[in-house]
């Protein structure tokens, strides 16, 4: 029998106006408006694209997303309606911030300890938590913990001065390289020295000069036949979860290439890899996803070079090539649900970075790749288009590696403006 139409009548308030469809809500939602269903808040502190990336996945699961932004324009603003903008260095904004959602979690890494460490006190669970995120954060802890726990990285020393640098340069075989403890990434913060003399002893000794108390952490200049990254979920009930280990290739210290699973890696040495993740996520405690970095070596070995605990760059091909995507994978470890299937959904996943050119109008770019390849998926992060800045990303899957790889490279050089046809 088919239902009877019902009619309902509602009543204006300060918030709405009344209509035939009821109450049409005339001010935004705030932080104390209950979600239909009981459904959590996740407050993100970090309004990138990574933040934005994870909204797709919140409105699958009905959970609400807060961001707190840098900025109004900025990539996941745009997207996220509850997108207060503030300063995450201050306790008191984050403070506020945290009152009003379940969970703190982050799309990037640069919140200061003791903030993080207040909001604990406070009850405020935060996802990973300040001690796991310390070792993101700091470079010399990192490398400190996991040579206490007897992962494998590369030889490395703290230097506060010259003579410790020069000491350390003279133990090595070949060139080493400088990094900056905290605040680096994409390339930034790190000196590579094939030698340590003329203008790189100058440049050295300069960041020396502006270190902090703690110096600067020093490693060998790994001769490695590639990169890998491991990527892992874990929740705080200890269930983790791994996609397959993927090859990621650097340009100028910027992720350029992604492929899914790393093509030739041995069954053995992805067992490997994968293996030190999960060690590396259980042992720092981590919860939410954890990129680990490596290299691979021409005689077999598997060295830690980074570490992220957040959505990762090497980790973008599981949106269009994964059960589960790294973000709603994220989302679930935070939140403590049981965690998603992570097998892959092609024999093959490719994914290009769009970095930013000298050619702005990026949409009539786009416009031409939908029409000359619909297979190509391409995500775009609703950035200002600046030479070397990511902007988005394509992904290919496939059957065939060298056909994936065709398209997405053609893809991401056109929308850059690298070629015309």
């Amino acid at each position: 029998m088919a239902s009877t139409p019902r009619t309902e009548t509602s009543t204006p308030d300060e918030n709405g106006a009344a209509g035939p469809f009821g109450t049409v809500r005339l001010t935004p939602l705030t932080a104390a408006d209950p979600i239909p269903g009981g459904f959590p808040t996740v407050g993100v502190i970090g309004g990138g694209q990574l933040a934005r990336m994870m909204q797709p996945p919140a409105i699958e699961m009905g959970v609400r997303l807060r961001v707190l932004a840098e900025a109004e324009t900025g990539s996941a603003a745009l997207a996220i309606h509850e997108a207060p903008v503030g300063d995450h260095r201050d306790l008191a904004t984050v403070s506020e911030f945290a009152a009003g959602v379940d969970v703190i979690t982050f799309e990037h890494e640069h919140v200061p300890g003791p903030i993080l460490e207040k909001l604990v006190a406070d009850g405020v669970p935060v996802r990973p938590g300040p001690a796991a995120l310390g070792f993101a954060q700091d470079k010399l802890a990192m490398r400190a913990k996991l040579t206490e726990l007897g992962l494998p990285c590369p030889r490395w020393a703290q230097v506060r001065t010259y003579d410790e640098l020069s000491a350390f340069a003279g133990s090595l075989p070949g060139g080493l390289v400088l990094k900056t403890p905290r605040g680096g990434y994409d390339g930034k913060g790190v000196l590579l020295i094939d030698e340590l003399s003329g203008s790189k002893a100058l440049t050295a000794r300069e960041w020396l000069e502006k270190a902090g108390p703690d110096g600067l952490l020093a490693e060998e200049k790994v001769a490695f036949t590639r990169e890998l990254a491991a990527l892992i979920a874990r929740s705080p009930s200890g269930q983790a979860a791994a996609w397959p280990v993927v090859e990621s290739t650097q340009k100028d210290g910027i992720c350029h290439e992604v492929i899914a699973p790393a093509p030739g890696l041995s069954a053995d040495q992805a067992a490997l890899a994968t293996s030190v993740g999960l060690r590396v996520a259980g042992e720092l405690g981590v919860v939410g996803v954890l990129a680990v970095e490596m290299f691979e070596t021409a005689d077999g070995r598997i060295l830690v070079n980074e570490l992220a605990m957040r959505p990762h760059n090497s980790g973008h091909w599981t949106i269009d090539g994964a059960v589960t995507s790294q973000f709603e994978q994220h989302l679930r470890a935070v939140l403590d649900l049981p965690l998603g299937d992570v097998r892959a959904r092609s024999p093959w996943t490719v994914m290009v970075n769009v970095l930013g050119g000298e050619y702005e109008n990026l949409y009539r770019s786009y416009l031409h790749v939908m029409a000359r390849d619909p297979g190509v998926k391409v995500h775009m992060y609703a950035k200002d288009v600046r030479p070397g800045r990511k902007v988005g990303h394509v992904t290919v899957c496939g059957d065939d590696l060298d056909d994936c790889l065709e398209r997405a490279r053609h893809a991401a050089a056109f929308i850059r403006g690298d070629i015309d046809e």
